[in-house]
């Protein structure tokens, strides 16, 4: 089994920054595509962010120039800077990456999430 556990979150003015990270622990062969993900109050879960093996990184429009998404996978970490955060930013970030297991089956995890909120 795998865990993803995310951090960072925190109450911040508009214009601040915030660095998100995403500890993945657990019985891991490999790592492939990482993404970000939030989830506002009455609205669906949009992808923010995410980046392959590769190093392509593809973002959503809203946050294009401001976040960055980047991986550290000898420390089992992905992150998601962000910056110039706005209002609309605000939401539950939820980290998803596939995993190689041991056994070379590809799987699919979710973290719990961290909450942004962020103030006009």
């Amino acid at each position: 089994q795998v865990q993803l556990v995310e951090s960072g979150g925190d109450l911040v003015q508009t214009g601040g920054s915030l660095k998100l990270s995403c500890v993945a622990s657990g019985s891991i062969y490999s790592f492939g595509k990482l993404g970000w993900y939030r989830q506002a109050p009455g609205k669906q879960r949009e992808l923010v962010a995410e980046i392959y093996d590769s190093g392509r990184q593809d973002y959503a429009d809203s946050v294009k120039g401001r976040f960055a998404i980047s991986r550290d996978d000898g420390e089992f970490t992905g992150y998601l800077q962000m910056n110039n955060l706005k209002p609309e930013d605000t939401g539950l970030y939820v980290c998803n990456r596939d995993v190689r297991t041991p056994n070379l089956q590809w799987r699919t995890y979710w973290g719990q999430g961290t909450q942004v909120t962020v103030s006009s």
